[in-house]
């Protein structure tokens, strides 16, 4: 890209009142990239940070640089917040990407490399082996890799090899034909096998070698090829288009599981939208490459050492390691659970509203609940609504066992949980057969709510038990992600639940909820209106404020009414985690926002909408984002803290977030992020700090 004609398109990016949602992601991938460079860690959690940023890139460029060739290669039209046309948004977005590739590969040679000694480890190449090492590499690839691998040529009588894998690397071999003319050269292409590791390891003293198979494959490819003069061996890694879309069926008696599966397909052919290759790649073969997939220089990343960094999983995850990366602390109890005296955990929640805030409270306690109830002669009925399960879920096994009790199960499954399809299809099967009642998604819309209601008969009554939940019921990310749910027998939350389950598994229109905002249908006009009052109130006199903790805000409804609060006065402090496409202090548009994310050991996931009503606050929690798929493309819904106590319990997760000065970056108007730096003995660290928390604490908290 030409500096003048960066320049105009920096220039025109800065003057909208929006900010890209991808320029914005990119932003959050360098602040997932800033942990590696932070010292105080191990050499194990920075390469686990490293190798997060790689999966994130892969991730981005299937769906999101994806569905920007959806519209390059389809002839359709779009203009980004940036105010950026798709061809020159593409040039712009990927020209960042070369950046951020740079940037991760100097920090892995610079920061994390020099370490590896000193941690009694080291990846090296096979020029780094001595003659004994190299015997042994040699000995692997004859008795293991040889047999398992397939050369496909290509040339004029051979047809073009599909590569329907994504993210597999390959070794590209360019050879001779009969004669030296460049159209007698051949392509041939090895795909390294999926199904082994992506290191071979040895020992050398103390230390542990790990030596890529793809450079042991490379060293000893002249075995595949006998008698052939070979030019060039390169080792290259492509990403194809994985963004696809359902097309909402009028037949009813599709079969919407196999639709999927089709579906599923087409990210394995789809087309190729980046090609990562190690340097001093043969520019013959890459112009044949170029060429076949329609790419150009922006496509092509050149790397100077491992040709894919999310690999650095092998070693984190080394059970010599085991001991190196820090355990986390133990989980406490939840603070209404700290005064209940009771082991029955039915009678623990009609006690009292329970707030659990994962990873701080054990999964434990929701999942001890559905197990119970899963085996409790006096519960009928189980509903619930899946996303994303943990592998072996204890879910999806309590839900058997209910079904084995004669307990009627209906469980929403959304099979199109972005690459947990084949997943949530398996699991869904399997409680099908068990005689659960299983809905398979509505229509084009995903379903992404987090509900559960256990209805039980006590007595002459029948009492709902309901846990609403930011998070996915996955027992593995609830260990990881900050997420917040409510376990309640409140009667409000019941029946709206029951309704809410109504209106998703059959054709009831509920009128109104009392306790809950539900998507499509009303949650963005709910969630403004909440702005618009605290607008006004501020226009009165009145006292006024806005905190919101999201992962993602890029609704421009929903950004336009924060900037017109803003411009009321009210004060708005939001902590995004991820995508910000508000920009934040700028003159006469947002000079009352501020903007901050935290990013560092958990993955901050859980939403919560807090609106001051002078002095009275509503906070609303849930599963959604300020996103337009959120609000228009989702079955969604957003719960009221009714409960005074379970209220100053979501205050105090954003409170705590506000005061973190650890772990906190804060936007500045530009779209950048600056590092919050605390003085030395004033450390405060959001996810040490809710280890530590107590009823006394959540007392007097105020956010303004």
């Amino acid at each position: 890209m030409s500096m003048i004609y960066s320049d105009k398109v920096n220039a025109l990016i800065q003057s909208s009142n929006l900010i890209s949602r991808d320029l914005s992601w990119l932003q959050f991938n360098y602040r997932v990239l800033d942990q590696v460079n932070n010292k105080t860690r191990t050499i194990f959690e920075r390469l686990k940070f490293l190798a997060i940023t790689a999966s994130n890139l892969d991730e981005f460029f299937m769906i999101r640089v994806g569905s920007l060739y959806n519209y390059l290669d389809y002839n359709k039209q779009r203009v980004d917040y940036s105010g950026l046309r798709e061809g020159d948004f593409r040039i712009k977005l990927l020209s960042d990407v070369h950046e951020f590739v740079k940037e991760q590969y100097q920090v892995y040679a610079k920061e994390l490399l020099p370490q590896f000694s000193k941690n009694h480890f080291k990846i090296c190449g096979i020029k780094e082996l001595n003659t004994d090492e190299r015997k042994k590499a040699a000995q692997f690839f004859k008795k293991t890799l040889f047999p398992m691998l397939t050369p496909m040529v290509y040339d004029s009588y051979h047809t073009f090899p599909i590569l329907m894998n994504n993210l597999q690397i390959f070794s590209i071999v360019t050879r001779e034909g009969s004669g030296k003319s460049d159209d007698l050269k051949k392509l041939s292409f090895v795909q390294i096998p999926q199904n082994l590791p992506r290191f071979f390891e040895m020992e050398r003293d103390n230390e542990l070698l790990f030596i890529p198979i793809a450079e042991v494959i490379r060293e000893n490819i002249r075995k595949l090829f006998r008698n052939v003069e070979i030019l060039s061996c390169d080792l290259m890694r492509i990403t194809r288009n994985g963004d696809f879309t359902l097309e909402e069926s009028e037949d009813l008696e599709t079969d919407f599981i196999e639709e999927i599966k089709r579906k599923l397909k087409t990210r394995r052919t789809g087309r190729v939208v980046r090609v990562e290759v190690q340097t001093g790649y043969s520019k013959w073969m890459m112009k044949q490459l170029i060429k076949r997939w329609d790419i150009d220089e922006y496509n092509i990343f050149e790397v100077g050492g491992l040709i894919d960094l999310t690999c650095l999983w092998h070693v984190i995850k080394h059970k010599n390691f085991k001991y190196e990366v820090p355990t986390r602390r133990a989980s406490v109890p939840p603070l209404a659970l700290r005064e209940v005296d009771s082991d029955n955990i039915f009678q623990k929640i009609k006690k009292k509203d329970i707030v659990l805030h994962h990873p701080y409270n054990s999964p434990e306690h929701f999942l001890e609940f559905l197990e119970k109830a899963a085996e409790d002669p006096q519960v009928l009925a189980i509903k619930l609504t899946i996303y994303r399960l943990a592998k072996d879920s204890r879910v999806t096994s309590a839900l058997l066992k209910a079904a084995e009790n004669g307990k009627h199960v209906s469980a929403l499954f959304e099979l199109k949980a972005r690459f947990d399809e084949e997943n949530n299809i398996r699991e869904a099967q399997q409680l099908q057969k068990a005689g659960c009642f299983v809905i398979h998604g509505i229509g084009l819309l995903k379903t992404h709510t987090k509900i559960l209601l256990v209805v039980r008969k006590e007595g002459d009554k029948v009492t709902r038990y309901v846990h609403m939940s930011s998070g996915n019921y996955n027992e593995d990310t609830a260990r990881l992600y900050t997420d917040i749910s409510l376990m309640t027998t409140r009667n409000e939350y019941g029946q709206d639940v029951s309704e809410f389950f109504n209106a998703i598994t059959g054709h009831s229109k509920p009128s109104y909820y009392d306790v809950l905002l539900t998507a499509p249908d009303e949650m963005r006009d709910k969630l403004i209106e909440l702005i618009y009052h605290e607008t006004e109130n501020a226009r009165k006199g009145l006292q006024s404020g806005i905190v919101i903790k999201i992962n993602s805000l890029q609704d421009d409804k929903f950004i336009h009414a924060l900037y017109e609060a803003s411009n009321a006065g009210v004060p708005v402090k939001l902590i995004v985690r991820g995508i910000c496409c508000l920009r934040p202090g700028r003159a006469k548009l947002s000079e009352n926002i501020e903007v901050y994310s935290i990013v560092g050991d958990f993955l901050e996931h859980s939403r919560i909408f807090y609106y001051h009503n002078n002095g009275d606050p509503k906070v609303y929690c849930g599963s959604a984002d300020a996103m337009v798929r959120s609000f228009d493309r989702r079955v969604e819904s957003m719960f009221l803290f009714v409960d005074e106590q379970a209220k100053k319990e979501a205050i105090s997760i954003l409170d705590f977030n506000l005061k973190d000065n650890v772990n906190s970056y804060k936007m500045q108007e530009d779209g950048s992020y600056v590092k919050l730096k605390a003085k030395e003995g004033q450390e405060f660290n959001v996810h040490e700090e809710f280890f530590n928390l107590t009823n006394d604490m959540i007392e007097n908290i105020s956010l303004f």
